[in-house]
C-alpha cells in the first residue's frame, strides 16, 4: 500500500496543521500493512518569520519518506503566501509526476493544499482522501476586502466544488462544519476526526487541584496573531480594565501582531508583554506558570462553525479558560471544559462579566484529556483512511 500525504506543514513547523499532521503520520506508520509506504511532501520550516527552523531536504526511513520543498521567506499577506504555494505546487507536481499511489491524503486549512490533492489524485486516478480545517469560501467575505472578495469568490467556491467532488471521503476537525457541506454537497461522504490533546500534553496534565493565590494573575494567550483572532481589538481595552490585577502574555506573531502592538500603545496598556514564537517544551512551561489561559476569535460568522485546535492543549492544562468565541466553539466548551468562561467575541464588556465567573483554580480534567487524546483520534483517522484505500464502508 502507497500513501501519498500533503500538508503544507510538518515536524518541526510550528502550527496546528504541523501538530495534527505529524500526529496522523505516526499514527499511519502503526497500522500500515508490511511493506507499505507513507510519503509526505511538505515544506521546509516556514510558520513564523520571527522563528527559524531547518529540517532535512528529505528524509528516507524503512517505511516513511519526507521531502521537504523550500519556499521563499514570506510575511503573512495574501500574495507572499500565494507565491510561497506556487512554489509548494510546483514541488509537489515534480515529486509526483508517474508515480503510483493508492490514496492522496491532503490536509489543508485553507483551501489550496486541498485542491491540489484533488489535482494530483484525478492525474494518477487514484482515490482522494481529504482533512479540512478551515472552510475558506466561507471566510473570503470576512478577510478580504469586499472589492477583491466579490470577484474572487466565485473562483474559490468553484476550486472548492471540484475539490470536494473528486474526494472519495472528507473529514471534517468541527462538526460545526456540517451543515456548510451536507447542504452544498448532499450524498457526500462526510466524517468528523477531530483536533485533540498531543501527547506533550498529556504527559503534563495537572493531576491535583490547586487554588491559585496572587495579587497579580497572568493571563496567557499563545499562538496566531492574525485577522482571524482579532487580539488587537479586544486585549488592549480589557488588560487597560484589569492594570494592577492582571497581566497578559502573548506568545506567537502573525499579520495583525504590529496592530495589536500599536493598539496596546495607543491604549497606555503597561500590563501586556509580546513575545516571538518559542519551542514546545517552552510553551508548556509558559502555559503551566501561567493563572489563566485567552482564547479569542474575530466576529465573523464563519468563526461560528470552527473549533480551534488552542481548545484542547488549554483543557489539557487544568488552567482556567477564558474565551471570546462564539457558536460551535462556544458550545463545545459550556458542554465539555469545567472551569471555562465564555464570552461574545469583541465585546469587551461581556468578557469583564465573564472573567468574574473564573475560578483561580488548576483542576484536573482527566475524563476530557482521556476522551480527546490525539493519539486516539488520529488512529482512528489512520484506520479509517485504510478503510478507503480498501473500497471498505466503515
Amino acid at each position: 500500500m502507497k500513501i501519498l500525504l500533503l500538508s503544507f506543514y510538518f515536524h518541526p513547523d510550528l502550527s496546528a496543521g504541523s501538530f495534527r499532521t505529524s500526529a496522523l503520520v505516526s499514527a499511519l506508520l502503526g497500522v500500515l500493512p508490511e511493506n507499505s509506504q507513507l510519503e509526505v511532501i511538505t515544506t521546509q520550516p516556514n510558520r513564523y518569520s520571527s522563528f527559524s527552523l531547518e529540517a532535512p531536504l528529505l528524509e528516507k526511513h524503512s517505511r516513511l519518506i519526507i521531502h521537504r520543498i523550500p519556499i521563499f521567506q514570506h510575511n503573512s499577506g495574501m500574495l507572499d503566501q500565494s507565491r510561497a504555494f506556487f512554489s509548494y505546487l510546483k514541488g509537489v507536481l515534480g515529486i509526483t509526476r508517474n508515480k503510483d499511489y493508492d490514496v492522496v491524503y491532503a490536509t489543508s486549512s485553507r483551501l489550496m493544499t486541498a485542491s491540489l490533492g484533488a489535482l494530483v489524485a484525478r492525474q494518477l486516478r487514484c482515490p482522494l482522501y481529504l482533512d479540512i480545517r478551515d472552510i475558506f469560501v466561507d471566510t473570503i467575505k470576512d478577510v478580504l476586502p469586499s472589492r477583491i472578495s466579490f470577484f474572487v469568490k466565485p473562483i474559490f467556491s468553484m476550486m472548492e466544488r471540484i475539490t470536494v467532488r473528486t474526494a472519495t471521503r472528507v473529514n471534517l476537525v468541527s462538526a460545526g462544519f456540517l451543515p456548510y457541506f451536507n447542504s452544498r454537497y448532499p450524498g457526500g461522504d462526510f466524517v468528523v476526526f477531530t483536533n485533540g490533546i498531543d501527547d506533550e500534553f498529556v504527559k503534563v496534565q495537572t493531576s491535583c487541584e490547586r487554588e491559585e493565590s496572587s495579587s497579580l494573575y497572568t493571563v496567557l494567550y499563545a499562538g496566531n496573531m492574525g485577522e482571524g483572532q482579532g487580539l488587537h481589538l479586544i486585549i488592549p481595552q480589557i488588560a487597560r480594565h484589569f492594570d494592577g490585577h492582571l497581566r497578559f502574555l502573548c506568545i506567537g506573531d502573525g499579520g495583525r501582531r504590529k496592530q495589536l502592538q500599536d493598539a496596546i500603545e495607543e491604549a497606555g496598556c503597561t500590563n501586556v508583554e509580546i513575545t516571538s514564537p518559542v519551542p514546545r517544551s517552552e510553551l508548556i512551561a509558559a502555559y503551566q506558570k501561567a493563572d489563566v489561559l485567552f482564547l479569542h476569535l474575530n466576529d465573523y460568522d464563519a468563526f461560528r462553525k470552527v473549533l480551534p485546535s488552542k481548545i484542547f492543549e488549554y483543557a489539557a492544562l487544568g488552567k482556567p479558560i477564558w474565551a471570546g468565541v462564539a457558536g460551535y466553539s462556544a458550545g463545545f466548551i459550556q458542554d465539555f471544559i469545567s472551569n471555562a468562561a465564555v464570552f461574545r467575541p469583541c465585546n469587551v464588556e461581556d468578557a469583564i462579566k465573564a472573567f468574574s465567573s473564573l475560578s483561580m483554580v488548576t483542576k484536573p480534567r482527566k475524563e476530557f484529556v482521556e476522551r480527546f487524546a490525539r493519539e486516539k483520534i488520529m488512529k482512528a483517522l489512520a484506520e479509517d483512511i485504510i478503510f478507503v484505500v480498501r473500497g471498505e464502508v466503515k
